[in-house]
């Protein structure tokens, strides 16, 4: 079963550290966009990396359209990650949709993690007035989705650029392009629809693991209002807004995002809220 689950998710291990750090991509990319921020802590820690059953190099004959249109078929992933390889107490770094991913494992085993560690995430896309702003209508993503199914490669391209908005960083937006455009389209269309509208509002207040949410400025997926929402809803929760741009940190700026991250997990809780208390809100 174990080597099942390692072939079947593509899970690759590295570093030397005594903890471990496991690591989850969001919507249509795969393990490789860690890259710069994993290799910063293969010194200190076990690096895990995998890939969500439909994507990058996992076993595509094991996609099961039923148990993957909902979030909880991918929260099973890194369940049966975090299993397969005996995990507990680890760190939990998720992007997007992969810190939802996350939060929904660290439900039904709160035991695995020892703290979740999400960049850009958003517990609704959709705007919910007068209590919620989510950024999107649901004319918005219906459109999106649309043209996912229409044109899959004009799609691509403009999700690509609106995920970075940041446009003096071409290179990083081809490589977004080329990872959507590797992924089969019926896949990343259901992965679409679990992901967009998706209202995971009400599990916050049962999450018990601590997180840290690291907020990017000037991000059209995840906007500043739900970073508030999430750290006023997610116990023991830290806010950071980051001065990077757009909507994949990790990418455009790995070094600001290795920062945070480090300083979060190499300061006890308590004195990491006294110290910083200014810079998270």
């Amino acid at each position: 079963m174990k080597q099942c689950i390692i072939k079947r998710n593509n899970i690759k291990v590295q570093g030397s550290g005594s903890r471990s750090m496991l690591f989850a991509a969001g919507f249509g990319c795969d393990q490789n966009v860690w890259n710069s921020v994993a290799k910063a802590f293969e010194k200190d820690y076990k690096i895990i990396l995998f890939d969500y059953v439909g994507s990058g190099n996992s076993d595509l004959q094991a996609y099961n359209l039923n148990r993957y249109s909902t979030l909880d078929g991918y929260a099973q992933d890194v369940i049966d990650v975090c299993t397969a390889l005996d995990l507990n107490d680890t760190i939990f770094v998720g992007h997007s949709v992969g810190s939802m991913i996350g939060m929904l494992a660290s439900l039904k085993h709160p035991e695995f993690f020892s703290d979740l560690i999400m960049l850009g995430p958003s517990p609704c896309y959709l705007n919910d007035p007068p209590t919620y702003y989510g950024g999107f209508e649901k004319e918005q993503l219906t459109g999106l989705i649309d043209m996912l199914e229409k044109n899959y490669i004009g799609w691509a391209s403009l999700f690509a650029g609106t995920l970075l908005n940041n446009t003096d960083r071409p290179e990083i937006r081809s490589e977004l392009e080329d990872r959507f455009c590797s992924t089969d389209p019926i896949i990343a269309r259901q992965f679409a629809e679990a992901t967009f509208f998706s209202d995971n509002r009400k599990d916050l207040l049962n999450v018990t693991v601590p997180s840290l949410i690291l907020q990017c400025s000037d991000d059209i997926i995840a906007p500043i209002e739900v970073g508030e929402y999430l750290h006023h809803n997610l116990p023991s929760s830290t806010l950071k807004v980051m001065a990077a741009t757009g909507h994949c940190p990790h990418m455009s700026h790995p070094e600001e995002t290795v920062k945070w991250i480090k300083q979060y997990i190499n300061k006890p809780s308590q004195t990491y809220l006294q110290a910083d208390r200014g810079d998270f809100f």
